[in-house]
């Protein structure tokens, strides 16, 4: 458990904050309008297999199956106590979705096992290595032609987003973020490009959407650059 809580940050970053997670994100981080838009985004088919990383409490989890019934949608977390939660709110929306606990540097799936995964706001969770290779595993379990949709802290875009991120960068593991550095790091992972579709104010700096692709002919195994250990 100690060494865990040493190779990710927590929800809010403190532990005891995890139960006011909900709320703060709906009401700081806009999310009525960036989910939505981030779930017609991932382009969803009948029969996809999607990975929610970093599922948290499960209401972008919830949004995916909603969009589109017919395909399966499964949630990671490393928290437990934020996966409780989720199973309720997902016992209590009446849709089927299933949960695994693990942490996104090492995902417990065989390659390429989904056609697309979703990460929103778990990057800036992760120390600079393990985001590194969290997205070579992603880049590892996603189908040949597969795609990685982001929504996470980006460059500033504004002085004012540009102050507030300075705060965010004491709280969490920001710099490649506030950089703009994510999109070399995605692509070091093996991903053949990158886009940013989608850029909001929220009251903790820039937010951004991004759409990443695994090429057609993309390998099994160790497939990103940096490889998985």
């Amino acid at each position: 458990m100690d060494e865990t809580r040493h190779q990710y940050i927590p929800a809010l970053r403190f532990g005891w904050l995890t139960r006011l997670y909900d709320p703060v994100i709906r009401w700081t981080m806009r999310e009525d309008l960036f989910k939505p838009r981030l779930v017609k985004q991932v382009g969803m088919q009948p029969g996809h297999r999607v990975l929610d990383l970093g599922c948290g409490t499960s209401t972008l989890t919830i949004l995916l199956k909603r969009r589109q019934p017919q395909s399966m949608v499964v949630g990671l977390d490393g928290d437990a106590v934020v996966l409780a939660r989720a199973r309720e709110k997902v016992a209590e929306a009446g849709v089927d979705i299933s949960f695994d606990a693990g942490m996104a540097y090492r995902l417990p799936y065989p390659d390429r096992s989904f056609d697309r995964v979703v990460a929103s706001l778990l990057l800036h969770h992760l120390t600079s290595d393990n985001k590194r290779r969290a997205l070579c595993e992603t880049f590892r379990v996603l189908k040949p032609g597969g795609q990685l949709h982001i929504a996470d802290f980006g460059r500033p875009h504004t002085f004012l987003m540009a102050c507030v991120s300075l705060i965010v960068r004491w709280l969490e593991e920001t710099y490649e973020h506030v950089k703009g550095l994510m999109p070399g790091v995605i692509r070091d992972a093996g991903f053949t490009y990158t886009e940013e579709t989608g850029c909001y104010t929220t009251a903790f700096g820039t937010l951004v959407l991004i759409r990443a692709g695994k090429p057609e002919g993309g390998a099994g195994g160790s497939e990103g650059r940096n490889g998985t250990s």
